[in-house]
């Protein structure tokens, strides 16, 4: 590497990569450093003169001033020292031009190395930084290829990979087909960043929801939670501060356009919108939707609810093995024990109410009060 190739590469590295000039000569100078004892051993402290103007490096010997020597290549005696320099005593450091005469082509190599090692961390660096950014966000890619392990994605200037644990299980994926991917975690290696991304992670959904719904992007709707099983069927509850605004309504969207295009996105994933409320029997009634709900006992010590519902609507509250009752007991954080209205008043956990009740007591009542007014 000449001078000026030595220069024009540093300078490179210093605006393009934003690697400052102080970095790029420390590792230059640590790099002629190893190639000079690699190939010459003749001092064990020695420092590097580096004129980057001019590509032109000296090694310089570093020696204790001692009265008696006993290993030259650390040591050097007083009388000799004071050859070069009256003012040396006992104690100070000795410099001394040691550059062998052929130093400048291993050095030159050694250079070399070292920008183009610099240049490699560099541009691992900035992917880094650039990928670091992005996670839990989304990303397109282009669908690589596939193993027994992973999707590969291509995300342009690196790739990352798609775990098994991760696909969705109604999906499919094809070579050089387009994708859109949750950057689950960014890790960087020797090699550069290892980034691995998910399809089955909730945090998709809400990134979808934010890419179509710009009430979302703009923070006048809130994702309050999400509760997904990929695939098949998720739940995610939305809240707006302004009262004058329907949170629900923003998701689905005219005819249903927004909340279709995750659906379609997801590969027919079902999604049910509700209304979060700080109110807990408000909100966990919201998350059974579509059932229909009587009411909702809530024990604040166990964060559990007990939810009555008719007896026709049990079986559409609990859902197709659990799944509505355990997506809503997700989205809400609250344990919830689904009874029917009969099983309920059996246990005493739903009082009797009907209008049948109330007429006889009213009946009774009124039979009492004659009977008091004939004793009169």
């Amino acid at each position: 590497m000449s001078s000026n190739e030595l220069l024009l590469a540093t300078e490179y590295l210093e605006k393009e990569k934003k690697i400052p000039r102080e970095v790029l000569i420390d590792a230059i100078e640590a790099a002629l450093i190893t190639a000079y004892k690699k190939n010459y051993d003749s001092a064990r402290n020695v420092r590097v003169e580096l004129n980057m103007d001019e590509g032109i490096f000296k090694v310089i010997a570093r020696k204790n001033v001692v009265e008696e020597v006993f290993d030259d290549r650390d040591e050097i005696d007083l009388s000799t020292a004071l050859v070069k320099n009256p003012a040396y005593e006992i104690g100070d450091i000795y410099e001394e031009d040691v550059t062998p005469s052929d130093f400048g082509r291993v050095g030159a190599q050694a250079a070399k190395q070292a920008v183009m090692q610099r240049l490699r961390d560099a541009e691992r660096e900035i992917l880094y930084d650039e990928f670091i950014d992005k996670e839990e966000d989304i990303v397109t890619g282009l669908i690589d290829r596939v193993d027994h392990r992973y999707v590969y994605v291509n995300l342009g200037r690196t790739e990352a990979v798609l775990s098994e644990a991760e696909r969705s299980p109604n999906e499919k994926y094809i070579p050089n087909e387009r994708i859109k991917v949750f950057v689950n975690k960014v890790e960087q290696t020797t090699k550069g960043p290892q980034i691995y991304v998910s399809r089955s992670h909730p945090g998709l959904l809400k990134r979808l929801f934010e890419q179509e719904v710009p009430e979302i992007f703009d923070g006048t709707v809130i994702v309050k939670s999400v509760a997904r099983e990929a695939g098949d069927r998720s739940k995610i509850s939305v809240h707006a501060d302004n009262p004058d605004i329907d949170a629900v309504g923003a998701c689905v969207g005219s005819k249903g356009a927004r909340v279709e295009a995750v659906v379609e996105e997801l590969g027919g994933e079902k999604i049910d919108i509700v209304q979060w409320d700080e109110d807990p029997k408000v909100f966990v009634r919201n998350a059974l939707s579509p059932s229909q709900v009587l009411e909702v006992i809530v024990d604040e010590e166990n964060q559990s609810t007990i939810v009555v519902v008719p007896d026709y609507q049990l079986s559409l509250a609990i859902g197709k093995r659990g799944q509505n009752a355990r997506l809503a007991a997700k989205l809400t954080g609250w344990k919830i024990d689904i009874k029917s209205e009969s099983d309920a008043r059996e246990a005493g956990v739903y009082p009797s109410n009907s209008s049948d009740d109330v007429a006889t007591e009213s009946i009774e009542l009124d039979e009492e009060n004659e009977d008091n007014n004939l004793d009169a």
